[in-house]
């Protein structure tokens, strides 16, 4: 069965429409099931300026109903990936806006880190915000948020979550991995558990400041001992000693 979006019987008046090329601002003549039109003009190839490509966030046939997704829409189904996984996690957390408001800002700083030591922000995103996430199924069974605890009931949901959302099974396995050890990493760790790992220890000493300032020079030395990345060193610094 044709996706009822995409069938021409179930198309309104301006399924067919006009954009202007970005390069050369021709009028180029878009179908709404176009995923990209190029220019008559100048030959520049650009994305349908009106489809929406929610679907394709997570739908397993997204390559083959659109066809061979651009780079700009590759970009905006991690996107829409990351923003799906966010909203598992806040379901999952309910009312406890301490624990959203961190994988939030974990979220935000990996993704820096991860951009710019080139890691892979499918797997980054994910970790990022599933890494706390076995806290309360901890906190019911042990009364404790002990990492050793966190570690050992994080997987499982994670797992869940992704499996929920159709993620690939590679990215649903480095995911669980980095959860199962977030708090202590090993003596040769991949790039995205770095990332991740810097992204959390920045989100925890600007919480740990507001309670506690720490004189300049000692944060100095906290972030030069603490950090796996030196792009997570340089973030920490940009964040913190401002």
């Amino acid at each position: 069965m044709k996706c009822p979006g995409q069938d021409s019987r179930y198309w309104k008046p301006g399924a067919i429409f006009e954009a202007r090329c970005p390069k050369c601002k021709n009028i180029v003549e878009f179908f709404k099931d176009d995923t990209t039109r190029k220019c008559n003009r100048c030959g520049y190839r650009f994305v349908n300026p009106k489809m929406d490509f929610g679907c394709a966030s997570y739908c397993e046939h997204a390559e083959q109903c659109l066809g061979t997704l651009p780079e700009e829409l590759l970009a905006l189904k991690e996107n829409l990936f990351k923003d799906r996984v966010a909203v598992e996690v806040k379901r999952y957390f309910k009312s406890d806006f301490k624990r959203i408001g961190h994988a939030g800002r974990v979220a935000r700083h990996a993704e820096r880190i991860g951009k710019l030591e080139g890691g892979n922000l499918a797997v980054i995103l994910c970790a990022a915000y599933l890494h706390d996430i076995g806290i309360p199924e901890a906190e019911r069974k042990f009364q404790s948020a002990a990492p050793e605890y966190q570690e050992q009931e994080g997987p499982p949901i994670a797992r869940s979550i992704l499996s929920k959302l159709k993620a690939k099974e590679s990215v649903i396995q480095e995911v669980c991995d980095i959860i199962a050890h977030h708090h202590h990493p090993k003596c040769d760790e991949t790039l995205n558990f770095k990332v991740v790992y810097d992204a959390d220890q920045i989100a925890n000493l600007e919480e740990r400041l507001k309670d506690m300032p720490m004189e300049k020079g000692r944060l100095k030395e906290t972030i030069a001992a603490t950090f796996l990345t030196e792009s997570g060193k340089h973030t920490a610094e940009a964040v913190l000693l401002v």
